[in-house]
């Protein structure tokens, strides 16, 4: 055999694998995989679960390369379903149940999804709805065994929005996840007994991205109990760790006596973190991780301590990132397979596979990267621009200020003008019941405030405030979404 051909063989033979998942139960059969409102499900266990899955998706027709649509919030199924797809070879597709039916309906015709599992009964056409088995109590039959597979086919899909609102279907395949947990464990220790708490969905990037980072190590998946506030969960269930947004973190705070000794690492929402949280934070002796990430790399790009500048912290392993003309580009072993569309899968990439990431970047003195913004985010304001996430670092120094969404407001004079929408104690009678004397009382202070940190043109002439009936479920805010609701 040539020289060529042994490297060629090798290379094939490293490309073929079983999941972590079926590994795990391998090394560590007895270790807890998942806890299900405090029932825990060994890896082993698992395991004999996924495969019993796998072989009910391959009877019913459901094959390599095809999509399964599964719309649901977060639950064993859904984490049997990944494991599953990524076993058989289908393609994991998962769909936020929030969507409205016809979003739903128009992504199953776009991306021609034969099958999808939904918790609830959908009237989609032109696709069947699958009725599966998820039992505890299934045995291994003597048929059963995970087999190796190539990691670098595709195995699933997540949808982003983008710049245009409407929804691309990034795909990954397992090697893209396996380089980004590796490179993550690398910063933010992750060992077997490890507990992570699964409080982002799995139809965002950030979800997947834990079902990955403890397979890889036998840690276990927790899933949030709603009967429990989060502070009683990490007590009962011992978590060490937890992906948090802002309110989350809030929440998690506010019980002074809770006690979070079991806490190794929280990784927080992307973008500046108050000074207050931060106090706090630091008062508990929490270590908490900021990161600047994004779905078509797989989740996390750099990460380092949280600081109260807004840093996101030093290149990650395996990833790598330039900076031309103030814009980020990325490549590396997790960026994603490219696109699905009708056509197949497109790689937006250019001729060295690097992906234009449209975000603002520059590289601090510390060596860490500083995010200014999103291209698509600036707008002109009596022509200067305006780079929205300029002034929320701003607003977000403010000791009773925990969040801030800036845009653009049509003006007369000077085209648009910069508005606000906040949340924090600065909202002092509710976010419900602020008076507009209350809010003109707000203005004027946050003008002060913002004097020597902003110039005049940048300050938000109006705020709002944060609409409580959102609820953040990634770790990037839908800032099109809050505005919506806001000024509605």
């Amino acid at each position: 055999m040539s020289e060529s051909n042994a490297l060629a063989s090798a290379k094939s033979i490293l490309q073929l694998r079983i999941s972590p998942l079926h590994n795990a139960a391998l090394t560590s059969p007895t270790q807890t995989a998942v806890k299900c409102n405090g029932q825990d499900i060994s890896y082993a266990r698992l395991s004999h679960m996924v495969l019993d899955l796998g072989e009910q998706l391959t009877r019913i027709g459901v094959g390599q390369g095809q999509p399964l649509a599964c719309i649901s919030r977060n639950n064993l199924e859904m984490i049997c379903q990944y494991w599953a797809c990524v076993d058989i070879g289908a393609i994991f597709f998962p769909i936020s149940p929030r969507f409205p039916l016809a979003q739903i309906q128009g992504l199953i015709d776009s991306h021609q999804i034969p099958f999808y599992w939904s918790e609830a009964e959908l009237a989609l056409s032109g696709s069947h709805q699958l009725t599966l088995d998820f039992s505890l109590d299934v045995s291994p039959t003597s048929e059963q065994a995970a087999i190796a597979f190539d990691i670098y086919r595709p195995s699933n899909v997540i949808l982003t929005s983008g710049s245009s609102g409407f929804p691309k279907a990034a795909m990954h395949n397992l090697a893209n996840h396996i380089a980004n947990a590796e490179g993550a464990r690398s910063l933010i220790p992750l060992v077997t007994g490890d507990a992570w708490l699964l409080s982002l969905p799995l139809f965002h990037i950030g979800g997947l991205a834990i079902l990955n980072r403890c397979a890889l190590v036998a840690a276990t998946v927790v899933l949030p109990d709603p009967a429990l506030p989060l502070q009683a969960q990490i007590e009962r269930d011992g978590l060490t760790h937890a992906s948090l947004v802002p309110t989350q973190l809030l929440h998690l705070l506010t019980d002074k006596q809770a006690s979070l000794s079991t806490i190794k690492a929280l990784l927080l929402g992307g973008g500046a973190i108050s000074i207050d949280l931060l106090k706090q934070l630091e008062q508990r002796h929490i270590a908490s991780f900021t990161s600047y990430g994004m779905t078509e790399m797989g989740s996390q790009i750099t990460t380092g301590p949280t600081l109260s500048d807004g840093s996101s912290g030093k290149l990650l392993p395996r990833r790598e990132l330039k900076i031309i003309d103030g814009v980020i580009w990325v490549r590396g072993d997790c960026l994603f397979m490219g696109y699905l569309t009708d056509k197949g899968i497109e790689k937006p990439l250019d001729a060295d596979g690097w992906f234009y990431t449209k975000d603002r970047g520059e590289w601090d003195e510390n060596g860490n990267l500083r995010i200014l913004g999103r291209v698509d985010n600036m707008f002109i304001s009596g022509g200067e621009n305006i780079q929205p996430e300029e002034i929320e670092a701003a607003l977000k120094l403010h000791p009773l200020i925990d969040e801030a969404i800036v845009f653009p407001q049509p003006d007369t004079t000077f085209g648009q003008l910069p508005a606000a929408i906040i949340r924090g104690d600065i909202l002092r009678s509710g976010t419900a019941n602020n008076t507009s004397q209350e809010i003109s009382a707000i203005e004027a202070e946050l003008e002060v405030f913002l004097a020597d940190k902003i110039a005049r043109f940048k300050r938000p002439r109006r705020y709002y405030p944060w609409p409580e009936s959102h609820e953040q479920t990634s770790l990037k805010v839908n800032r099109s979404l809050i505005v919506k609701l806001a000024t509605s």
